[in-house]
């Protein structure tokens, strides 16, 4: 029906869709939209989590989950308080997917496999009646005059309406302009895009009033070129802490080294709290890694003269005092100075405060950065300040609302970004839907 009110959501990714479905299941007389730039629906949540989708995160307390975001924490403490991770999990299981908890909090389909998750996505979504496009990038945006929205967009006016118009408000109508050179006017609109230099959705809510915070990496491992490190891509640490020179930033959980150096939760998560910190200093600082905490020198020290003492004709490299790899370990001993072949008898007082310095205290020089494979998150986007987080309206630009990472806020590493994408696009879509 041509008089229905349409409401557009541009973005397909987890966001976009989830605002579009909650937006149409609350006014099913609404007409809702959905336009996604690409031929690929979803794509961010087929990739997340090597394939299996890290849905969201078992922390079920708003207080305590929203210290998971360096950015946005104080404006998502409201929203949570509506929809958090136990909404999430209830509202997969009401659609046939369980969802399932890992030892780190992380949660998947039981699956694992992230198409059980897009598929649900898409059948909620045509079951509640929103109409999918692909290949249908928004070139630009504008709104349509008071005056129209006041008569509907219908028939023109009649002479009596002509002589005597209606007071013009503010306009709640918008006019997108669409790449394939087609416009499409709605109701109501709803930005979710994702966040990125390259997200022309920013340049979109620039131009209807909004400020933008320059989108910069927050998820992303760190480039080493060192010689304890070379050969060993694969290799894992449960449990670190990693800090970085010269700042307060510190964090700990398990490390991984790749190829390029290093990366894990304990590196995703320094750097999504340091993201402009890191940017600033253009990727470049000096990095400590703890391998053994919580030892300190003192007690890694005791460490290695109890090793001593217990097997005095071992070689140290055949025994561990901590809970690292054998090639990471024998690394660390070859930095220190010492050969893997060393019996611990001739094991000097001298060469284990060396090895010591090694395990707890680490030094690495980083050059630069790469984009976590499975999270290319960003930081940046529209200034929280100028949204309300009540509807995720605009509080410049009435009927334009927002969701996901097309604000200026992310999360850390572990469900955490898809938990605010579907509580801001279940915001933003109700919200849309009351008009």
């Amino acid at each position: 029906m041509a008089d229905r009110p349409l409401i557009v959501a541009v973005g397909g990714g987890g966001a976009g869709f989830f605002a579009a479905i909650a937006c149409a299941e609350e006014n099913p007389a609404a007409r809702v939209l959905l336009l996604e730039s690409t031929a690929h629906l979803l794509a961010k949540v087929r990739i997340s989590g090597g394939g299996r989708c890290n849905v969201t995160h078992a922390c079920f307390e708003p207080r305590e989950l929203v210290r998971r975001y360096p950015r946005g924490h104080a404006e998502l403490l409201g929203p949570f308080h509506r929809w958090q991770p136990r909404d999430t999990v209830a509202w997969f299981a009401a659609r046939g997917v369980e969802l399932k908890t890992e030892a780190d909090g992380r949660m998947f389909p039981v699956t694992d496999n992230s198409a059980t998750i897009v598929d649900c996505l898409q059948r909620a979504a045509a079951s509640a009646g929103v109409t999918v496009r692909t290949g249908s990038g928004v070139r630009a945006v504008g709104r349509l005059p008071a005056v129209a929205a006041a008569n509907g967009g219908a028939s023109p006016p009649t002479p009596d309406a002509r002589a005597h118009p209606p007071a013009p408000g503010p306009s709640k109508r918008f006019e997108l302009a669409l790449a394939d050179g087609t416009t499409v006017a709605c109701e109501r609109l709803i930005l979710a895009t994702g966040g990125g230099r390259s997200s022309g959705a920013l340049a979109l809510a620039q131009s209807l009033g909004h400020a933008i915070e320059p989108p910069v990496p927050s998820l992303f491992t760190f480039h080493i070129a060192d010689p304890r490190l070379a050969g060993l891509a694969g290799v894992s640490v449960e449990n670190v802490v990693a800090t970085v020179a010269g700042t307060a930033l510190r964090e700990s959980g398990p490390l991984l080294v790749t190829h390029a150096g290093l990366s894990g939760p304990a590196v995703l998560k320094l750097s999504a709290w340091g993201a402009r910190e890191l940017a600033a200093a253009g990727y470049a600082f000096g990095l400590g890694i703890n391998f053994a905490p919580p030892h300190t020198r003192s007690g890694a020290g005791d460490a290695l003269a109890a090793a001593r003492a217990a097997h005095p004709r071992r070689q140290l490299g055949s025994h561990c005092p901590f809970a690292l790899p054998t090639r990471l370990w024998h690394r660390l001993l070859e930095a220190a100075g010492v050969a893997p072949s060393l019996p611990w008898a001739n094991f000097s007082r001298q060469q284990a405060g060396l090895v010591a310095a090694q395990v707890v205290d680490a030094a690495f020089t980083v050059t630069g950065k790469s984009m976590n494979k499975e999270e290319f998150v960003t930081c940046g986007g529209v200034r929280l300040a100028e949204v309300d987080f009540r509807t995720m309206e605009s509080r410049l630009c009435p009927g334009l609302h927002f969701a996901g990472e097309m604000l200026d806020l992310d999360g850390i590493t572990g469900g955490f970004n898809f938990q605010a994408a579907w509580t801001t696009g279940w915001i933003a879509g109700r919200a849309a839907a009351a008009g």
